[in-house]
């Protein structure tokens, strides 16, 4: 026994000792790569031939008392020019110089001379040996990016075998750390590593630092290089990340230049489970990995059950292991009702897209219970192979996912800060209402007033006395001046935590952003503010147009008896004040004994209507002075509307009753026809042709005449006294002669009953002129 323990020993010397030659003959070649570059770059500055140059180059080293691979180093990064010589600015060789800067130089540019090997195996480890481990990391890998976003490891230093044979190859959608780098198009840097993400060296769910950096070449980005430190560590300074960077993108030269392995999922050499079941234990939830089961008909017709992730703990009555062999219907059979989850699993795996859902219900029956769960379940094909996984939803997860909703929706942060440890835990939403990043550190409540507008830091201060001093909780509204300049109106709200004897302990509280709602009261106030003005302004101009149409057109002006013809006129206003309108008659005798009568409705409401009433009836009064017919009388009419007002337009009827004959010219411009009613008989008068006022410029109007005899009874009316809504005209004209027929009673108390009988519903004025004849 203590013979073969000797004889381990001394093979593991051996091993030791050929890996420490190997890395120093990888070093030796590094430094003359770097030694020839050098005397290339002497050559073509003119100091000789080949021979020359190298002379030229150790009589440098030996002047500046530094080595031969520092001085190589130091004039190949003077000249290069390019990344890593803008990462670490280069100096000139000379004695006594910063020895460090060399070093650095030489770390540098050895690392470049391995990274630059069309493997890139051989590239990983010089990075390691002379980038990162100078740096205190401890791995690295070299990952190469397929267009389908899945990764395969290209290289590897620091990880153990095993490790690096379970991720040579990540199918797409796994979210690793390298993978979310590529999907979002940046580095990213993590002083510790998120949780429940899946990766190399992360099997036990733990790890340190890492910098994920992108390797391009020509403006690709063909690959990742992920770098690994053992335990968290502050971010990197500005120089070493450029550093860092730079050495990524030469990564990307061994990419273009070494074939790409296209082995894709092939089993392990020892038949063992392939590197998808190494994903599976990976992964941070239960996992299986499947098989397709072929019928005669070559149709899949079940999944065998290959392997088995640790997070499954099984079914109560089979055990984890036992599940592997068996048939996926066998051991799950309800997953065919599972939310069609088996139909899921086939199509992911006839189609090759991969299926995600947050709520899904799965069943599985225990004895002969189902018992059911929602989970978050993901299947993705890879290979010949399916990979199912999901994650339960339970009490905890369903609460904090709804907690993250509501702050999110509410713009509701959470804070709680303890007053004994000075600890300040923030909610993600907060950092977010202060404009922070996840990153950067909490504000304490006492200095809470320094990010608050100076004319709202008297009410911060009294709320931060009130908790920190009162002890007693509060709220306030305050606007929050950010960083980035934009102010936003937040509302705090908060209570102290205190122990039995009364000694404050911690404060718990919530920030709401209500810069939407206090925006949304300005403008309303403003808007109601606008209202109030237009509507007092609107009023003031329907009072005036009510006083305007009351002064001249009275509701019931007195009758006219003259030459054996009596008119009585009746004016109804409109119900509404806002409503006043433009309907205007008159009836008047003319200087040659005829009778003008005439009815008028100006188009709108308002002011407006009733100026246009006014001009309208009092350029009519004047017209019919000159004796002038009633359809020359509408023509001249025309023209003033059309000409003389600011685009009135109106409907009339204008007749002329001459005593001595007995006849009635009258003429119309769109206006409803005049009632005749004769013999207890009453019917509309023919239309003459005659288009509105001011249509257009010039327009002709026919006239009609009408013989009156003794007892005739004629009615001219607005069409306020026919229209009503969902009733046509023709019928209401039709109701309007049944009530205006029959024995014929005074002539006002005709017109008051026709007025009340009209029951108009269109908040319209109406006028009616009753002209008798005795």
């Amino acid at each position: 026994m203590s013979g073969d323990r000797h004889g381990v020993d001394a093979l593991a010397i051996t091993i030791e000792q050929l890996r420490t030659e190997l890395r120093r003959v990888q070093e030796s070649a590094d430094a003359r790569a770097l030694a020839d570059v050098a005397t290339g770059i002497l050559v073509e500055r003119g100091h000789g031939g080949p021979a020359e140059a190298a002379r030229y180059l150790r009589e440098l080293a030996d002047t500046a008392g530094l080595p031969l691979q520092e001085v190589a180093a130091d004039i190949v990064h003077a000249t290069a020019h390019d990344s890593l010589s803008e990462a670490l600015p280069a100096r000139a060789p000379e004695p006594g110089g910063d020895r460090r800067h060399s070093a650095s130089v030489l770390r540098l540019r050895t690392a470049e001379a391995g990274a630059l090997s069309a493997d890139p195996q051989t590239a990983a480890e010089a990075l390691l040996a002379q980038a990162l481990s100078p740096l205190g990391g401890t791995a690295l890998a070299v990952w190469r990016a397929a267009p389908d976003g899945s990764l395969s490891l290209a290289g590897q230093a620091g990880f153990t075998a095993t490790e690096a044979g379970q991720w040579r190859h990540v199918p797409p959608g796994v979210g690793t750390l390298p993978q979310r780098a590529l999907g979002e198009g940046r580095s990213n840097w993590y002083g510790t590593l998120p949780s429940a993400v899946p990766g190399i060296g992360r099997r036990d769910g733990t790890g340190g630092a890492r910098a994920v950096l992108l390797a391009r070449l020509g403006g690709r980005v063909l690959g990742v290089l992920e770098m690994c430190w053992p335990g968290p560590r502050p971010p990197l300074d500005a120089a070493e990340h450029r550093q860092l960077e730079a050495l990524a993108d030469l990564c990307a030269y061994t990419f273009a230049t070494a074939p790409a392995d296209a082995s894709g999922f092939a089993a392990a050499p020892d038949g063992g489970p392939g590197p998808l079941a190494g994903l599976a234990d990976a992964l941070p939830d239960p996992a299986l990995v499947l098989q397709p089961l072929f019928d005669g008909r070559e149709e899949v017709c079940d999944f065998l059950i290959t392997h088995v992730n640790e997070h499954l703990d099984g079914r109560a009555d089979l055990a984890r292991v036992s599940l592997i062999g068996m048939r996926l219907l066998e051991a799950y059979p309800l997953a065919a009702r599972d939310d069609d989850l088996y139909d899921q699993i086939l199509r992911v795996y006839t189609t090759g897209e991969p299926f995600r859902t947050e709520r899904m219900t799965l069943a599985a029956l225990v004895g002969s219970v189902p018992l059911t769960a929602v989970a978050a379940v993901s299947i993705g094909r890879y290979g010949e192979e399916v990979l199912l996984s999901w994650r339960t939803e339970d009490e905890a997860t369903r609460l904090a996912a709804l907690m993250d909703h509501v702050q999110r929706l509410g713009r509701i942060g959470g804070f709680e800060e303890n007053l004994v440890t000075g600890d300040i835990a923030w909610s993600s939403e907060l950092f977010a209402l202060y404009g922070l990043t996840p990153t950067s550190s909490p504000v304490p409540l006492e200095r809470l007033h320094r990010h608050a507008h100076p004319d709202d830091s008297t009410a911060v201060r009294r709320f931060q006395s009130t908790l920190l001093r009162r002890h007693r909780g509060g709220s306030t509204a305050f606007r929050l001046q950010r960083a980035d300049g934009i102010v936003r109106h937040i509302r705090v709200i908060a209570e102290p935590v205190t122990d039995p004897a009364g000694d404050l302990l911690a404060v718990r509280g919530v920030f709401q952003d209500v810069s939407s709602q206090h925006w949304t009261e300005v403008a309303l106030a403003a808007t109601r503010d606008r209202l109030a003005d237009t509507e007092e302004r609107a009023a003031e101009r329907n009072r005036l147009a009510l006083q305007l149409q009351q002064a001249i057109m009275p509701p019931a002006p007195a009758p006219i008896d003259a030459a054996g013809l009596r008119a009585a006129v009746r004016y109804r206003p409109a119900e509404k004040e806002h409503l006043v309108g433009g309907d205007w008659y008159d009836a008047v005798v003319l200087p040659t004994k005829q009778v003008l009568l005439a009815v008028g409705d100006i188009a709108g409401h308002g002011i407006e209507a009733a100026t246009g009433m006014v001009v309208l009836r009092n350029a009519l009064r004047g017209l019919a002075t000159t004796g002038a017919g009633p359809a020359e009388l509408l023509g001249w009419l025309n023209t003033v509307a059309h000409h003389l007002t600011e685009q009135v337009t109106a409907t009339a009827v204008c007749g002329l009753y001459d005593p001595e004959t007995g006849v009635l010219r009258w003429a119309r411009a769109g206006h409803p026809p005049p009632l005749l009613i004769r013999d207890g008989e009453a019917r509309s008068l023919p239309l003459p042709r005659g288009i509105l006022l001011g249509a257009i410029a010039e327009a002709a109007y026919e006239e009609q005449r009408l013989t009156l005899v003794s007892g005739d009874r004629l009615l001219m009316y607005t069409d306020g006294l026919v229209e009503r809504r969902g009733v046509s005209v023709e019928r209401s004209l039709e109701q309007l002669l049944a009530s205006a027929g029959g024995p014929l009673p005074d002539l006002d108390e005709q017109l008051d009953h026709l007025l009340a009988q009209s029951r108009s519903d269109t908040d319209d004025d109406t006028c009616l002129i009753g002209i008798h004849l005795y």
